[in-house]
């Protein structure tokens, strides 16, 4: 395995912390183990309680709400900074990830200690800050590291996020970030509703998610993926990313996103946060889908009582 050391080194404030972080030469964004603590106001002690674990999410309670995402990202990582010294961290991604756990965890009602009371407290505004532009970005502006990276072609941008095959189809979007779009809409959900969700929601996801990639991500999605001869899309616009660039920032925009939503009441309180965190005056959608909108629960009720024998 080649040497790992960082390109790139600098300080991200957030707040009233200051995070050392690092981008290594295989394109990894670190954000150093002290650094974690610092961000989460949690106290440095030792060995984990959990194997596997890390000390500063390894409370019995809060197991439960570890997913994959998380799991993929709790291992530690050694490197070499610029000095030659070597370094432990985590991939950047942890942040936003562990803050997600504790407000998954507080909203279950788990969290009873004052301690984890506060880091759930901390945890949301990290969340708000690292929302707006991604804890990808943030890291390299604090490194310097995007100065670099905007030499680069856009064709070579592309590259890493646009794979060259299609995929094999596997669950992206997790049911969580439907069900709150249809909780903040007031609109009447189970599975079944989920699964015939109106078009609006698409355009919804295009604009919340996907346009939150790079420049042209998008329209290379949709050029490349094949369409019926109708002209519906036959695949899904993630089959196309790059598994180890393009999906890991389509995963943490989903996490953002669907964490807003989480703390906000109704859409329009999470559109006012989500405006406000990435700079957007508006979600619009076309005229014709306002009266779908305002017609779905009847139509969507009539549809699933339908029954083709009578």
């Amino acid at each position: 395995m080649a040497r790992l050391k960082a390109t790139h080194e600098g300080a991200l404030k957030i707040g009233d912390a200051t995070l050392e972080v690092a981008v290594l030469n295989n394109g990894q964004r670190i954000i150093t183990q002290s650094a974690v603590f610092k961000a989460l106001k949690r106290p440095v002690r030792g060995n984990p309680r959990l194997i596997g674990i890390p000390v500063f999410m390894d409370a019995k309670n809060l197991q439960p709400f570890v997913n994959k995402e998380l799991e993929a990202v709790i291992g530690k990582v050694e490197y070499f900074d610029k000095n030659g010294k070597k370094q432990e961290g985590y991939d950047a991604n942890i942040l936003p990830l562990v803050s997600d756990l504790y407000l998954r965890a507080r909203e279950a009602g788990v969290i009873i200690q004052p301690n984890q009371a506060a880091t759930a407290q901390r945890a949301e505004i990290l969340v708000r800050s690292l929302a707006k532009i991604g804890i990808t970005a943030l890291v390299d502006e604090a490194t310097g590291y995007q100065y670099d990276r905007e030499r680069q072609e856009l064709q070579k941008i592309l590259k890493q996020y646009i794979s060259e095959e299609l995929l094999p189809w596997q669950k992206t979007f997790p049911d969580e970030f439907y069900i709150q779009i249809f909780r903040l809409n007031g609109w009447e959900y189970n599975s079944e509703m989920i699964k015939k969700r109106p078009g609006v929601v698409g355009h919804w996801t295009n604009q919340l998610i996907y346009d939150q990639l790079p420049t042209d991500v998008l329209k290379i999605l949709k050029q490349k993926t094949p369409k019926s001869e109708s002209g519906n899309y036959t695949a899904r616009f993630f089959q196309s990313l790059t598994p180890d660039i393009g999906n890991a920032h389509l995963q943490n925009q989903l996490v953002s996103v669907v964490t807003l939503m989480k703390i906000s009441k109704n859409w329009s309180d999470f559109m006012e946060k989500f405006n406000q965190l990435y700079g957007q005056t508006q979600i619009d959608f076309p005229d014709e889908r306002k009266d779908e909108l305002s017609n779905f629960n009847k139509n969507l009720k009539k549809g699933l009582d339908w029954n083709p024998n009578e």
